[in-house]
């Protein structure tokens, strides 16, 4: 269990303090955290709640939200996630999530500014990217100053209204490729990627880069819930081929953490403990070994 991370979207229901205590007592070493457990117990004592129980955090999550196309709505995703690679930075990791935001036509959705979806440029994806690639940008040198890594995360294409105008890992990888690999890296979270007919050839290439800076895992699970956020599932009951994944990630030299991140009403709702046994047994069988 050297390298599993349990994030703390899995555990949603339970604090931060219940999280760290039930990771370290199930012989963790790591831990992923959410900006929202974080935030509860503010980020000074996040930082001493997971170094007195001998955790690391293996990354933040999240930052990103980079689509407004208003001035006003810019200024406040740099401010948002200037904050956010501070505490990354108090927190003890270098890697901070980076969900990059949908359409601004879609902003609402994601919790973002209401858009008219009439207006010009509102439903653009291309000139969405290019304003991600521009915030990214300006960010760099923020995230230097902390020694924080800022992880761009694909996410299914599902999402690209709402969520994430990066849809693969090459398309993630494309936008890295201007900035130093040391600040801005890439996730494979298995979730999003395992559709992708290129995903072996951009694993290679992110190793090669030297970007590949966080392994996800859990399964894709079928009918896709109403709200399809919570269509995640332990790894084991849906379709994902965890070996094939792993190994190809594992051939890189990727030796970091493997966190578990878990969106599931019914998973929130079991008892923390259990779904921890859960989550170690299943990835001690499903992608422990091919690591």
């Amino acid at each position: 269990m050297s390298r599993l991370s349990l994030n703390t979207a899995t555990t949603k229901n339970i604090t931060l303090a219940e999280a760290v205590a039930l990771s370290a007592d199930a012989g963790l070493t790591h831990i992923g955290l959410w900006r929202d457990r974080v935030a509860e117990a503010g980020v000074d004592k996040a930082a001493r709640l997971v170094s007195e129980a001998g955790l690391s955090v293996s990354s933040l999550c999240r930052g990103g939200f980079l689509t407004a196309a208003d001035e006003a709505g810019q200024a406040a995703a740099l401010a948002d996630n200037t904050q956010a690679i501070v505490e990354a930075a108090t927190l003890g990791t270098r890697e901070l999530i980076m969900v990059v935001g949908g359409l601004p036509a879609a902003g609402s959705l994601a919790g973002g500014t209401a858009v008219d979806p009439s207006a010009p440029g509102a439903k653009d994806v291309a000139a969405a990217r290019r304003r991600v690639a521009d915030r990214i940008a300006e960010l760099v040198p923020v995230a230097q100053e902390h020694d924080v890594r800022l992880v761009l995360e694909p996410l299914h294409p599902m999402y690209a209204a709402d969520r994430a105008v990066l849809s693969t890992l090459g398309q993630a990888l494309d936008l890295a490729a201007p900035f130093p690999a040391e600040t801005v890296g890439v996730v494979v979270d298995t979730f999003h990627v395992w559709w992708d007919p290129a995903l072996e050839s951009s694993i290679q290439r992110a190793g090669a880069e030297g970007r590949l800076a966080s392994y996800q895992v859990c399964d894709w699970n079928l009918p896709i819930a109403a709200d399809a956020l919570l269509s995640r599932g332990y790894m084991g009951d849906g379709y994902i081929d965890f070996e094939t994944i792993t190994r190809w990630v594992a051939a890189t030299g990727y030796a970091g953490p493997v966190e578990v991140e878990i969106f599931n009403r019914e998973i929130w709702d079991a008892p923390a403990a259990s779904v921890l046994a859960t989550v170690k047994a299943r990835y001690e069988s499903l992608v422990e070994p091919y690591l």
